[in-house]
């Protein structure tokens, strides 16, 4: 299972019909699931910030080097999410992240969980660019800012 960046189909299924989107191959271990032996509410979360992390990486950026390099940091300001079905012990799934807007400081992701062609989450996820030091909201560097303009 390998990470992919792509262009949706016309779908409208999809999160955007031809906009640039990543997909990051996820598989439920034993440690993502409740007593219930479903994934636990919180680890689609985590699965969405591994996206977008990802995604990032893909693209050449490391979050420690931006750490490192510019003093800053993406941090989520706000979300909402929705929980439709569930995922269970050893399914496939994808995590599927569009950005529906960018910023100067800030961008709205639209992601998405599946298994196969069914939705089982899907979550807005608005995440600001933070200059640590000074723990304010930052510019994108413009570097970064292009490349996220068209990530595909």
């Amino acid at each position: 299972m390998h990470p992919r960046t792509t262009r949706a189909s016309a779908d409208a299924s999809t999160p955007s019909a031809a906009a640039p989107h990543f997909v990051l191959p996820v598989r439920v271990y034993y440690e993502d699931t409740d007593a219930g032996g479903v994934v636990y509410y919180a680890n689609y979360l985590k699965f969405c910030e591994r996206a977008r992390t990802e995604w990032l990486r893909a693209l050449g950026v490391g979050q420690q080097a931006l750490l490192a390099g510019e003093g800053i940091a993406f941090v989520v300001r706000s979300l909402h999410a929705d929980y439709l079905a569930s995922a269970r012990l050893d399914d496939a799934l994808e995590v599927v992240s569009r950005i529906d807007t960018l910023r100067r400081a800030s961008l709205q992701f639209d992601q998405q969980v599946r298994r196969g062609d069914e939705l089982l989450f899907s979550a807005r996820v608005l995440v600001a660019c933070v200059d640590l030091r000074r723990q304010r909201p930052a510019a994108i560097p413009p570097s970064l800012h292009a490349l996220l303009q068209s990530p595909a």
